[in-house]
């Protein structure tokens, strides 16, 4: 809750006036306790687990024909009431770990120095903010994500998240509880590292499952703005790690593809990469159609 009863006296206190967006915030904030404001993360969890996904679903129900040649495992298609039993598992979870944990997590948050209070940080504060936030994370994803494939992880634990070897939107938080409460560890260490305010908080989250979403997709798209991010990983690496299953050691990070590069556990998909290329380049050459082209997928390269 802020310390101020008036837009005069939070911008006494600040020695200037109030930008749009901090008025903004004033009239949305001012009367509500920093515990309700961090709780907005359940309901954002919530829209965007539900809402995201459903452009995919849309994109494979109605407009498969014209989305097929971008469709990561084409000769995969799960059905609507598939698609929503994930859905009703996923919000099972939701419900009983993760709304949970985000309410008696706000300790965590107080204790770390998230802030509610004005000025509200600039746009490259919070990008900068975002941007180690992600670092973190995939550095500290990647190691745990490795722990979950070895034998026992991946038994007990890994392998409810891998019974989806052709992801779709809807199963980026398909998970065992135990796994949901293992990976929250490395998105609170970012703001833990470096804490900032509340929106950039908010932002963080959403963003981050925002992507986990588009990686799980099944769908690698050319005009995903992610395309332009250096040393983004992307929907077709990560499916490559759910089409080789449970003996996959390849291709662990989140988001980015270096600790795969630099760690070695990128070769088996680099490898199916060439073979792809050799095989679309002979069929090339051969004369095949750009059909048969298309029907060249990872499916039909299975190495690790």
């Amino acid at each position: 809750m802020l310390p101020y009863a008036t837009v005069q006296e939070a911008e006494s206190a600040l020695g200037r006036s109030l930008t749009a967006a901090e008025n903004l915030w004033f009239n949305y904030s001012a009367a509500k306790s920093d515990y309700v404001l961090y709780c907005h993360n359940i309901l954002f969890l919530f829209v965007i687990f539900s809402a995201v996904p459903l452009y995919y679903v849309f994109l494979e129900v109605f407009f498969l024909e014209s989305v097929k040649s971008y469709k990561i495992q084409p000769k995969v298609k799960l059905s609507v009431s598939d698609m929503f039993r994930c859905y009703k598992s996923v919000m099972r979870m939701f419900f009983l770990v993760v709304g949970p944990l985000q309410l008696v997590s706000y300790p965590s948050i107080k204790i770390i120095g998230i802030r509610t209070s004005l000025p509200l940080p600039s746009l490259w504060e919070i990008i900068a903010q975002l941007g180690v936030y992600f670092i973190v994370e995939d550095y500290l994803n990647y190691w745990i994500h490795r722990f979950l494939h070895c034998k026992w992880g991946y038994e007990k634990i890994h392998k409810v998240h891998h019974e989806y070897t052709a992801p779709i939107g809807f199963a980026a938080p398909y998970a065992h509880w135990a796994e949901i409460l293992f990976l929250g560890i490395p998105s609170f260490m970012g703001p833990a590292i470096v804490p900032g305010h509340i929106i950039t908080f908010w932002l963080w989250i959403g963003l981050r499952q925002i992507e986990a979403i588009e990686t799980h997709s099944g769908f690698d798209f050319p005009w995903t703005p992610t395309r332009y991010i250096p040393f983004y990983g992307g929907p077709d690496y990560h499916d490559y790690h759910h089409y080789v299953g449970g003996q996959s050691q390849s291709n662990f990070a989140s988001v980015f593809t270096y600790c795969d590069y630099l760690y070695g556990t990128d070769k088996g998909y680099r490898y199916q990469k060439k073979v792809l290329q050799q095989l679309r380049e002979g069929l090339k050459s051969n004369g095949e159609q750009k059909g048969d082209l298309h029907d060249i997928s990872a499916q039909d390269v299975k190495v690790d």
